[in-house]
């Protein structure tokens, strides 16, 4: 049990409820790249959710943790656009 809740066991639960889609058809990099920046939005927004949840429960250690995620991940996301743009 993680944080009072028993985890999903099944994989075909997750697919359902997932808010990144599954990709097929990514043999050509640049739509991979594409698929990766779709993927990368809903997490953030997640992520961006819980810190502010953490900040309202004064949570400083969930609080740092996510703010570090979110920057790398901004970071990957402003990286795999420049590789669209040029």
């Amino acid at each position: 049990m993680t944080l009072l809740h028993t985890p999903e066991h099944n994989y075909s639960v997750y697919t359902k409820v997932s808010k990144i889609k599954e990709r097929t058809e990514v043999s050509n990099g640049l739509n991979a790249i594409e698929n990766i920046l779709e993927s990368f939005k809903p997490i953030i927004v997640l992520q961006s959710e819980l810190l502010d949840l953490s900040d309202e429960a004064n949570d400083e250690g969930i609080n740092t943790l996510m703010s570090d995620f979110i920057r790398e991940q901004e970071k990957l996301v402003w990286i795999y656009s420049s590789v669209l743009n040029e």
